[in-house]
């Protein structure tokens, strides 16, 4: 007899075997799981390949037919940098409180930001735009956001490099806390990996997700240290702000790459819902995948 491969896009499958005598093999059915369910790292694995592919896609298509390319990627910092500048900076009267160019100050936040930003709004977009992909063929799904969070990093190198040559120009000597960089970069994805997931099971359920995205980014930059430095905070509330796990992250960065003492307490609270949220994401994502075949 031969086998039988009932393959549905519907989400997480497990195989099971109809009783059948043990010299013929009886059709395996792929059938979606139920309930709540983990990541099946064993799955995302096996299909890195795709994840790969997917990622150099979206960085083809985003440069795809333009003047400037891959600068675009460093046009949008910079120019948010001159704007917090002159608004925050000079007439605001912030840079007063930055030890240091207060412009370079700025800059080493929004690398961070730029990459969380991005990643969240393409990750929580990425299962509408690939809805024909979801509806015609099986492979895990967690691959259509985190790709959206791998072509972000991709921008993130280039304006690296960008902050980097600004931080010598500017007389900036690097330390041993340099070293930590990836680590907070790593925090960083996670965390764009967390919320991105969560997002995009939100707004391929409920639709009103999708138009909140943009305007949600938005209050959460100004929540979170990026135009400010986070001595203005009152100190018996900075645990408490620290909740937004993008808090400690950019503090982190601008410890790294400018040399400016550590907030480990802060840092330590933003890590920790940092991993939670992306608990809550995965979880939450997993659990809806099984429908999204159907309501995509």
């Amino acid at each position: 007899m031969s086998s039988l491969m009932n393959e549905r896009a519907t989400g997480t499958f497990e195989r099971s075997s109809f009783h059948a005598p043990c010299d013929v093999p009886g059709p395996i059915v792929i059938e979606p799981r139920s309930g709540w369910q983990t990541v099946d790292w064993k799955a995302l694995w096996r299909y890195r390949e795709l994840l790969g592919l997917l990622v150099w896609r979206d960085i083809q298509v985003r440069y795809k037919q333009t003047v400037l390319g891959a600068l675009w990627a460093v046009l949008q910092p910079v120019s948010t940098m001159v704007v917090f500048t002159v608004f925050f900076g000079r007439l605001g009267g912030i840079a007063q409180s930055v030890d240091g160019d207060y412009g370079l100050f700025v800059f080493a936040a929004l690398l961070p930001w730029q990459l969380f930003s991005t990643a969240v709004g393409q990750a929580g977009q990425s299962l509408i735009n690939g809805g024909n992909l979801i509806s015609k063929v099986y492979f895990p799904r967690l691959i259509i956001p985190i790709s959206s969070v791998g072509s972000a990093v991709a921008d993130f190198g280039v304006s690296l490099v960008v902050m980097l040559v600004l931080a010598v120009g500017f007389g900036v000597r690097f330390g041993p806390g340099l070293m930590l960089l990836p680590v907070f970069l790593a925090g960083t994805v996670l965390t764009a990996i967390g919320i991105g997931t969560l997002l995009a099971a939100l707004v391929i359920e409920y639709r009103d997700f999708r138009h909140v995205l943009g305007f949600l980014l938005q209050i959460w930059m100004f929540c979170t240290p990026v135009a400010y430095p986070l001595s203005i905070i009152p100190e018996k509330y900075r645990l408490l702000y620290s909740l937004n796990p993008m808090v400690g992250m950019i503090c982190g960065f601008r410890s790294a790459l400018l040399g400016t003492p550590a907030e480990w307490g802060c840092i330590t609270v933003s890590t920790g819902v940092m991993a939670m949220s992306v608990w809550l994401g995965l979880l939450y994502f997993r659990r809806l995948e099984r429908r999204f075949a159907d309501i995509v």
